[in-house]
């Protein structure tokens, strides 16, 4: 089998159905299966062997597909790298990897050439105008190589919140199961519109939008950086289908101006994963824009869905719904053992979703899958009918006093007060409870609010150990590519 092989079929299906978009660049299956053979024609003359690694430095531009299928289709394994990486970074991904060759953003060549250069990888820049004559000038592989179900498809370097960087192996068969279950649930079909706004270098983007929009013949029209009044735009002139995105981004939408009379009557189904989505911020977009959000759950090293709120059954806001088919869920103890229904543990995960591994981490491997099981680090409840709610990060948790605080519980509560736009609970440092509930917050444009009243609101609703003693107000959260708050960012004031 080979990844690559949905595109092949989609081609020979629908020729003529635009594949990928960018405002007025329209592509058709035929030109995005032509193309890719010729980045396979390019990359043998370059001597990639199938099993080799070739990096991808890409926004969400045509040329991603273009490159992505055609290592696939060469028997390679792709490595998506995040555009913004610096030289050093580049250089690491590539070394880790063993990458041969790296395709990069000409805007982002510096780095890129830096890193490719320290690793000793080739660096193919990738600038219209140019690369066409680079790529076309190939002879033209038609041909996909055959892989394993269980042969690597691509590597995805998790975020490295400690230490470096751990590349999850995801194989033909993890993405590609991933993809037809994902399809299932977001119910694509031919000729659907999607906006692909999720960064396609990141697992949520490249399975959810990518992977099955090729699978189904659907058209993904690409918007490079978020913007919510771009991503109106987009959805009113393309008719959109289908949204995917991180709760920050529905968030934007909802406060940004243009949303008033925005025309997003096209838009059938939302998709929200990356992070928990606050219930305040569903119930607000769900109303404000007429359609219904479908909260899912999944992680680089699960291809990425796990679990997802199925259109044909019971939604509970503030839930990731249930496991996808073919993936078994459960929440255990720090010894591994099931805990008690309605009691928090941490998530684990066993199924088709689940990666082979660490790339050459023998023991980051064994930490993270036992049993088959991957433990997740996310600590979670289950209800009566089989549906998880997520409580937090484990490492994200606040122990104040011996008590258990869960960020999540109380970033509900404050998005509740009317001025709250977003909202981060961190712990600070306590030399008398060990650690004491912070709150950072950024305000809805033009409302107000002091520290004092928002410690007050939460005061009211959570149990005294619970609520923040320390709030601070900024203009910006710090966010991650995806759009995703970024908690290991924040920049704590001092407490004193």
């Amino acid at each position: 089998m080979n990844l690559a092989d949905n595109l092949l079929k989609t081609a020979a299906a629908h020729p003529d159905q635009v594949a990928v978009k960018l405002d007025d660049v329209a592509l058709n299956y035929a030109v995005l299966d032509k193309a890719t053979a010729h980045v396979a024609g390019l990359l043998r003359e370059k001597g990639v062997q199938p099993g080799d690694r070739v990096g991808v430095m890409l926004p969400n531009v045509p040329y991603f597909p273009f490159v992505y299928y055609g290592i696939l289709r060469a028997g390679g394994v792709v490595v998506p790298m995040n555009v913004l990486l610096k030289g050093r970074e580049v250089a690491y991904y590539l070394s880790d990897s063993g990458a041969k060759v790296v395709f990069a953003w000409h805007d982002f060549g510096e780095a890129a050439e830096a890193g490719a250069k320290e690793s000793g990888a080739e660096c193919v820049l990738v600038e219209p105008g140019k690369i066409e004559e680079v790529v076309f000038g190939a002879p033209e592989v038609t041909e996909v190589v055959d892989r394993e179900p269980d042969d690597l498809a691509v590597i995805l370097y998790t975020s490295g919140t400690t230490g470096t960087p751990k590349g999850a192996e995801l194989t033909h068969q993890n993405m590609q199961r991933n993809a037809e279950v994902s399809a299932d649930l977001i119910q694509y079909e031919a000729g659907a519109v999607v906006l692909g706004g999720l960064p396609l270098f990141h697992s949520f983007g490249q399975t959810c939008s990518l992977n099955t929009a090729v699978l189904r013949g659907a058209c993904l029209t690409l918007l490079p950086r978020f913007d919510p009044a771009k991503a109106l735009e987009i959805i009113a002139r393309d008719e959109v289908n289908i949204f995917l995105g991180v709760p920050t981004m529905y968030g934007a939408l909802l406060h940004a101006p243009e949303a008033e009379g925005a025309d997003t009557s096209s838009l059938k189904v939302c998709v929200s994963g990356g992070s928990a989505m606050p219930v305040e911020v569903m119930r607000a977009f769900e109303e404000k824009f007429g359609a219904v959000i479908l909260e899912g759950y999944g992680l680089s090293e699960t291809s990425p869905v796990a679990s997802f709120n199925h259109a044909d059954k019971e939604r509970k806001p503030g839930s990731i719904g249930t496991p996808i088919e073919g993936v078994e869920m459960k929440v255990v103890d720090d010894d591994g053992k099931d805990v008690p229904q309605g009691e928090v543990g941490e998530i684990v995960i066993k199924g088709h979703n689940v990666m082979k591994g660490y790339w050459n981490k023998a023991e980051a491997t064994a930490d993270a899958i036992k049993d088959g099981w991957f433990h997740t680090g996310d600590m979670a409840k289950v209800d009566e009918d089989g549906y998880f709610f997520i409580v937090d990060r484990k490492k994200d948790m606040i122990i104040r006093g011996g008590y258990n605080v869960y960020p999540r519980e109380i970033e509900e509560v404050l998005y509740e007060h009317p001025a709250v736009r977003e909202v981060a609970v961190i712990g600070v440092k306590d030399e008398e409870w060990g650690e004491e509930v912070g709150a950072v917050v950024a305000l809805k444009e033009g409302a107000t609010a002091t520290p004092e009243e928002l410690k007050a609101h939460a005061k009211e609703q959570v149990a005294a150990y619970k609520y923040p003693r320390h709030v601070w107000i900024v203009d910006e959260l710090p966010k991650g590519p995806t759009g995703k708050i970024l908690k290991r960012e924040i920049d704590v004031p001092a407490t004193k």
